[in-house]
């Protein structure tokens, strides 16, 4: 019985619908499915928010850092290449399973984990979840959408790894001056996360193989799609599948919207290591610049959905969407050699980059279910898995690379901080030092009553200006010597404080070159938009539109008559 608890148990464990459902049901599923991905993506962006800390309390090397992101990235291209079986095993279920696993992962062993392999080994499991349900999420949301509304569920659909880091900077910005420890974020997350894993455990269900391997242009065709389904072979509908999905109109584009992407990709794992090391902003503050970016991004997803559907097309806004990304884009780039730009100029160019992006971004997802869909509907999860591999790959490749275009980037994290913190702690002693020769620091260190030494050592303060006399001189110097820097910070100084210097005068160089690799990569996607299914010409669109309507009534009264 269904109201007994073994029905209750076969319920949750066989998830299936064999009838298409109704509207209210229909957007409770993708409701859900929106709210997996927001909790997923939060977890995954959620060590972003406290990069400087975490590697500062495992002892890391920037390096390593973008190193736990690069394994993530990678091990999580082959998962999603693994869940292209969801076009055979379903998609609730890996859902479901993989947010009890990333609620447990983020709330216990991240923030316990006993040093920096054990961290990357936890953060690569949690990667390898978040891939298979990159493939698995988008797949339910285009399994509960016809055509008609596509661009609209995509851009909810889209929302989830913006809101998802909308969560990240809007929870940590509010709340790490009163939490400093890195640790209360992953909790805060994982708590989250578990309680929307029982959420979808409740409420989420799948199309049958019969509905979902079908073509739905539009909410009409419910009861021919029904109709069909009983008949439908599911098996022979997903035979050759990867070898149908292994396309130039396919690959091509699943290549052109990673590389699109980049800039999006970086922006989530090292916005706050990048102004707090090119502009001295604190976790806080750039995790509240952040806000503007995550923010514009999620209202121009849904804008450019309703839009999208409205004129049937969706190559045009990619377009628009590209050229208004790259301007923004460009502009974020200059500005990185600009010391002295203030914070609403940063939140003007990322609200047009966010605006540009988002709309190029729904468009394209729609457009790429719609041209895997010409090929095959049954193999949709297998197409979301060669976008879902393509795009890691391309972050991963891209981090690599990261780490050679920003080498400065490593030094002011590496050894940056302790400098800092020494020169905030000793700050006279350090500008006394760093004005005297180390020639003269040393022979008077070998012998305070040098009277040469001295006079050089008061001289060569005076002329930087450190003192206006030789007695404010002396006095300067007599204080290396009643409070002066402990002989490990003074060793750390004479080894490093050359490098940071010369990082901090390097890094925003670096960063901007980076950008710059970024406005490349987007405007590389434009030539794959001519490649994807779909018009150009919103008349031609509703053409095609009118035309298959005509279609349907027309099976639909064969039907009735049969």
């Amino acid at each position: 019985m269904a109201g007994s608890p073994t029905g209750r148990l076969h319920s949750l464990r066989d998830r299936k619908l064999d009838h298409y459902p109704l509207p209210a049901a229909r957007y409770r599923y993708l409701a859900i499915t929106v709210l997996a991905t927001v909790i997923l993506y939060y977890q995954l962006y959620i060590q972003g928010a406290v990069a400087t800390k975490i590697i500062t309390s495992f002892g890391m090397t920037f390096t390593q850092f973008v190193v736990v992101s690069i394994v993530g990235n990678l091990l999580g291209a082959f998962a999603s290449l693994a869940a292209g079986l969801a076009d055979r095993w379903g998609r609730a279920n890996l859902v479901v399973i993989g947010l009890f696993i990333t609620g447990l992962l983020v709330l216990f062993a991240l923030p316990h984990a006993p040093n920096t392999l054990w961290y990357i080994i936890f953060f690569a499991v949690l990667s390898i979840v978040e891939g298979m349900i990159l493939v698995a999420t988008p797949a339910l949301i285009r399994d509960f959408s016809p055509q008609v509304g596509r661009a609209q569920a995509m851009g909810f659909w889209t929302m989830g790894p913006v809101l998802g880091s909308l969560v990240v900077t809007m929870v940590s910005s509010n709340t790490l001056d009163n939490h400093p420890d890195w640790r209360f974020q992953f909790y805060v997350c994982g708590i989250a996360g578990l309680v929307v894993a029982v959420i979808a455990l409740v409420g989420l269900r799948e199309l049958s193989p019969g509905l979902r391997d079908q073509l739905m242009v539009s909410l009409n065709e419910r009861a021919l799609i029904e109709a069909r389904a009983g008949g439908l072979d599911t098996e022979t509908a997903l035979h050759g599948h990867w070898r149908q999905m292994m396309r130039f109109d396919i690959v091509g584009p699943a290549i052109a919207i990673s590389l699109f992407l980049m800039f999006y990709y970086i922006a989530v794992g090292f916005f706050v290591v990048y102004f707090a090391t090119t502009f001295g902003y604190s976790e806080a503050r750039a995790n509240a610049l952040a806000n503007w970016y995550w923010i514009a991004n999620a209202i121009a997803l849904i804008v450019a959905g309703v839009v999208s559907d409205k004129i049937r097309v969706r190559k045009p806004l990619m377009a628009i969407g590209t050229v208004i990304s790259v301007i923004g884009t460009a502009i974020f780039a200059m500005l990185s050699t600009r010391p002295d730009t203030g914070y609403y100029t940063f939140a003007l160019v990322l609200v047009v980059i966010a605006v540009g992006g988002g709309i190029a971004y729904c468009a394209w997802m729609a457009s790429f279910t719609e041209t895997v869909e010409r090929h095959n509907p049954a193999a949709t999860a297998t197409g979301l898995a060669i976008w879902g591999w393509t795009v890691r790959i391309t972050v991963t490749l891209a981090l690599i690379v990261l780490t050679f275009v920003v080498p400065a980037t490593s030094t002011l994290v590496d050894q940056g901080t302790r400098v800092s913190h020494i020169v905030a702690e000793y700050p006279e002693q350090v500008a006394t030092a760093s004005a005297v020769e180390p020639a003269t620091l040393n022979a008077l260190a070998a012998n305070p009553r040098d009277a040469r030494a001295g006079m050089d050592a008061v001289g060569q303060l005076i002329g930087a200006g450190l003192a206006a006399t030789p007695r404010e001189a002396a006095a300067r110097l007599q204080q290396l010597s009643t409070d002066p820097i402990p002989p490990g910070d003074q060793a750390f100084l004479a080894d490093h404080a050359a490098d940071v210097e010369q990082a901090q005068s390097d890094n925003p160089g670096q960063w901007q070159i980076w950008w710059w690799i970024c406005v490349v990569a987007q405007i590389l996607f434009v030539p794959f938009i001519f490649v994807l299914s779909g018009r150009w010409n919103p008349r031609r669109a509703r053409e095609d539109a009118r035309a298959h309507e005509t279609m349907i009534q027309r099976e639909l009264a064969e039907l009735h008559h049969n």
